[in-house]
Parts: structure tokens; C-alpha cells; sequence
């Protein structure tokens, strides 16, 4: 059976409570991949892949996720300014759909907008060249998605947890 696509509020119900998470970045020549420490706190960079076949990315994508244990996916989308869906969310969406053929992890779509542009911004911040950027961007934009789907899911747990106590759900759980 494949893996679930769903919006991240979604996919967490289908993830267990701790393991590592893999956040990707996908580009039309590259794909940057970031993964979260077992208790979804922090995110950090892995690596680049070259894009060459699908087949050649995914064996990649499940072999890193197989050596960090991880427990779901976390897909940018990237949703353009006008919350529309252009031509690249599409083939996001076409490649989680043939990546969860592969795979019975989770697969969460998180909106991306931005994310390379606020990512650029920082590594001219700091000065970085733009060959070196060239080389680290899209890791550094996979860190970006997975750090914001992490903030979001710690807010989640902390608002669920609060709403128990309570006795109320929020609106958006």
C-alpha cells in the first residue's frame, strides 16, 4: 500500500510520537535533504542529491532515511504568493505520489513559499560566495522547511496539551 500525502497537521497522526523526520527540498537538478534529531527539535543539513533518475533519487532518499531511522517525510510545497499551485507544486505533488509507491512512511506537504529567497538572503548575510551558495542552497532551504514543520508541530503538541487539560480542542487539530 503506499504511503499517506497529507498536510502536515494531517501526517503527525500517522507518524509515531518520536523518531527522526527527513525534510526535502526538491529542485528540477537538485534535491537538498535535512533530517530532525529523534525528538523533532531540530533540523539539520545531510546532503545534496544530483538529480539523475527517479528511481536513482528515491533509492537515496529511503537509504538516508533508513540510516537515520526516520519515521516520516516532510515535503516543501511550493505554493505560489496568491496561495495557487503553478507548474512546480505539481511536480512536487507527481513526485510524492511516486515516492509513496516506495515507501510506508508518511509523506507531510508543507508550504514552502519563500523559503529559498529568505534562505539566499542568509548566506549572503553571511557573506557566502555565490559559487559556495550554489553548492548549499538547496540543504540549507530542505533545513528551512523542516525547521518551520517542526516549530509547527511543537506548537501543535503544546496547544493539544494545554486544550486536554482544558477540556477543549483547538479549531485547526
Amino acid at each position: 500500500m503506499p504511503a499517506l500525502i497529507l498536510p502536515l497537521i494531517d501526517a503527525v497522526t500517522h507518524w509515531p510520537e518520536r523518531g527522526a523526520l527527513i525534510g526535502l527540498d526538491l529542485g528540477t537538478r537538485t534535491i537538498g535533504v535535512a533530517v530532525s534529531d529523534p525528538d523533532r527539535k531540530l533540523a539539520t543539513g545531510v546532503e545534496t542529491i544530483q538529480r539523475k533518475a527517479f528511481k536513482a533519487d528515491a533509492a537515496r532518499l529511503l537509504a538516508i532515511a533508513g540510516e537515520r531511522q526516520a519515521t516520516g517525510f516532510v515535503l516543501g510545497l511550493p505554493i505560489n504568493m496568491d496561495a495557487s499551485e503553478g507548474p512546480r507544486a505539481q511536480s512536487t505533488r507527481a513526485f510524492a505520489r511516486n515516492f509513496s509507491k516506495m515507501t510506508d512512511l508518511a509523506i507531510a506537504l508543507w508550504d514552502e513559499r519563500l523559503s529559498t529567497v529568505a534562505v539566499e538572503r542568509e548566506l549572503i548575510g553571511t557573506d557566502m560566495s555565490r559559487a559556495r551558495r550554489a553548492k548549499v542552497i538547496d540543504e540549507h532551504a530542505a533545513i528551512f522547511i523542516l525547521q518551520g514543520a517542526l516549530d509547527r508541530l511543537s506548537t501543535l503538541r503544546i496547544r493539544i496539551a494545554s486544550s486536554r487539560s482544558s477540556g477543549s480542542m483547538p479549531p485547526d487539530c
